[in-house]
């Protein structure tokens, strides 16, 4: 799976996504309260409001989605669409270093959730994807390689901080991975194809499905 370059390009792709997600799930706290003098009781309810925005985007990316495939666009198109047009939205994370109201820095974060939400298709991606003989292996690697993301994260953006004494960079490290996972994407990808593995049946298939035999009638006694 690691040397096919199109399940290659889904895995970088998910690693820089789940980028964003850790983000907000560690840090996006603390820079409310640390760069934008919040309390914690306000960065706590504002914190929410992203990942509410988040949760609606990552519901209408797959109807999306799936409305372009039901017009007769091919499965690439209809999978690239909502990463892409997602990952550039997640970018609009960096404007928060250039603005000063909080409603506008809320706005932004709120706006980048709700992109990382619609650009959250991988595992449409590998379901479509994956060979049916190793769909287990190509989606734990999928998942492993995504979950990697929620360790290294955290730690680069502590070392950011801590060398440049803001989140500025961060926000723009975070924004970056949003670029490269649209560019994965775009030009690592290619044609969005289930791959077949030769020589190597599919065990469903070589599997006859078995009737329940029916049951015994009762005799009245």
């Amino acid at each position: 799976m690691l040397t096919n370059r199109m399940m290659a390009g889904v895995y970088l792709g998910q690693f820089c996504i789940n980028s964003l997600t850790y983000f907000f799930l560690t840090w996006f706290p603390v820079y409310l309260v640390q760069e934008r003098g919040m309390t914690i009781l306000k960065a706590g309810l504002i914190a929410s409001l992203p990942a509410i925005c988040g949760f609606l985007g990552g519901v209408l990316g797959g109807v999306f989605s799936d409305m372009l495939l039901r017009r007769g666009n091919s499965l690439s198109v209809a999978r690239k669409t909502p990463i892409v047009v997602g990952m550039l939205l997640s970018m609009s994370m960096i404007i928060c270093n250039y603005v000063e109201a909080d409603w506008m820095v809320v706005a932004f974060m709120a706006l980048a959730f709700f992109g990382k939400g619609v650009g959250a298709l991988g595992w449409a991606v590998v379901s479509d994807t994956s060979p049916k003989q190793i769909a287990g292996l190509a989606g734990g690697l999928f998942n492993t390689i995504g979950n990697i993301s929620s360790i290294t994260t955290p730690i680069v953006i502590g070392y950011i901080i801590a060398a440049t004494g803001s989140f500025k960079m961060a926000l723009v490290f975070v924004g970056a991975n949003a670029l490269i996972a649209a560019i994965s994407y775009l030009f690592i990808v290619g044609d969005i194809k289930r791959i077949n593995l030769k020589g190597i049946s599919d065990p469903l298939e070589d599997k006859p499905l078995q009737a329940d035999s029916p049951a015994a009638p009762h005799t009245p006694r």
